[in-house]
């Protein structure tokens, strides 16, 4: 049945006519086009060719005569008078037989085998689910982490943002998530990435057992800035049609920098004005039209819950990307650089990242381990300087005595690996409790 419906998706496809144009000139990285302003749309995919050469493009501007059209790959050797033909808007087919594989944004196999396409074509943009109708957030997710199990915790439907810099340990706590959270599907979007990078996170990094329940989209760094913005919308859409199958999907997105830095450069080539500090206005929208597409579902459907990592060059928390995302999450873990340079992994700063599941998301004594230990790890926060330089007096201050005392054990509590919450809970309790003198503080 399932080869009958793609066989049947396939027919559905064929155009009984088509539409071509003519490139009439080349300026600034835009190709206007004549002869398609009438039934062009923004948005709509074409193909240009010339002898040999294809290449895909995407409407960004109409005027009376013509169409532009930014290209997505090399227009080396193009010339006036090649054909360019109107595919119109484009759409992805996800489906089961998805699950396992890597796929670009165009919904084409990149691992070499034939790829199976779904009975129902899906836009690459669409609206979020009606507010009022969504579902509440739903139960708290085991993550294979004791600090998310416990200090942020994860609850279906949930989204949060891993904000840090490069080389900090994001892409293999992505990872980590993606093999610990309890999830039906588990769809990674790859924006930007090295080529490198993708063959050693399939198999290393996320290794057989996650593939086994993941779908990859994947666009390269060396990819042109349009399929790399429509990376994220089509990993939105697949994991959209697992949500209406009724699953529970865990999005996950590295990194939306990157998608809003291609936006930047299509936004500008189509004469969209920076403003932003480099970015044009437009980018607000984008970011968070995405971010609302995740979440909880109608009644009788799934949930999305998303991951989307942010790039924050020298930890600049209010560069705009950030900026934007953070305010339009559901928490946010920030990634620190010194604490990665001391060797603790994952390196989070626990002080400054927060879930906004809290407290609904734990119980009362739960809340109260948590909110025992976020205040021992504020309080050597706020004096670290102080304790590191030799000018710190034991006997000053009671609660930075405890808080001196617990942090090592704090320090390692937030790298430790567990099966489930309780046991996550079971080992913040030890790591409260006060060392007795001249006892070695635990350590795991």
């Amino acid at each position: 049945m399932d080869q009958l419906a793609s066989i049947a998706a396939r027919i559905a496809d064929l155009r009984v006519t088509r539409h071509f144009g003519r490139v009439h000139s080349m300026q600034a990285g835009l190709i206007r086009v004549e002869g398609l302003n009438t039934h062009a749309s923004v948005g709509d995919r074409v193909m240009i060719s010339l002898q040999k050469m294809n290449v895909g493009g995407e409407v960004v501007g109409l005027a009376p005569r013509h169409v532009e059209v930014l290209p997505e790959g090399n227009t080396e050797g193009l010339s006036v008078g090649a054909e360019v033909e109107l595919l119109f808007a484009p759409s992805i087919a996800p489906c089961d037989g998805w699950i396992g594989r890597i796929i670009d944004p165009l919904g084409q196999p990149l691992d070499g085998r034939p790829l199976p396409k779904g009975h129902e074509p899906r836009p690459y943009r669409r609206e979020a689910p009606p507010a009022v109708r969504r579902k509440r957030l739903g139960g708290r997710l085991p993550t294979g982490f004791a600090v998310f199990d416990t200090l942020l915790p994860l609850v279906m439907g949930q989204r949060i943002g891993l904000f840090a810099g490069s080389g900090v340990g994001k892409s293999t706590l992505l990872s980590g998530l993606a093999r610990g959270v309890e999830a039906d599907v588990v769809v990674i979007a790859m924006i930007g990435e090295r080529g490198r990078e993708l063959r050693e996170f399939v198999e290393k990094t996320l290794g057989p057992e996650g593939m086994m329940r993941a779908v990859i989209v994947a666009a390269t760094s060396d990819r042109s800035p349009l399929i790399r913005r429509r990376c994220a919308w089509a990993a939105m859409a697949v994991a959209e049609h697992f949500r209406d199958q009724g699953r529970h999907v865990l999005f996950l997105a590295d990194s939306i920098t990157r998608f809003a830095e291609a936006h930047r450069e299509i936004a500008l080539a189509a004469g969209e004005p920076p403003s932003y500090r480099g970015f044009p206005p437009s980018v607000s929208n984008l970011i968070m039209a995405l971010a609302e597409r995740s979440g909880p579902g109608l009644e009788g459907t799934g949930d999305i819950t998303g991951i989307f990592s942010v790039l924050v060059a020298g930890s600049d928390m209010d560069e705009p990307v950030a900026d934007i995302l953070r305010g339009t999450l559901d928490g946010h873990v920030v990634l620190d650089r010194t604490i990665a340079e001391r060797g603790r992994f994952p390196a989070i700063d626990v002080v400054r990242s927060v879930s906004r599941s809290l407290p609904d998301a734990a119980t009362s004594e739960e809340n109260r381990l948590i909110g025992e230990a976020r205040a021992a790890l504020g309080a050597y926060s706020e004096s670290e300087l102080m304790i590191r330089a030799g000018l710190y007096s034991a006997g000053t201050d009671p609660r930075l005595d405890k808080a001196v005392k617990l942090f090592p054990q704090l320090e390692a509590f937030v790298t430790e690996k567990t099966t489930g919450i309780g046991e996550s809970f079971t080992f913040l309790d030890r790591a409260l409790r006060v060392p007795a003198q001249g006892r070695p503080v635990r350590t795991t």
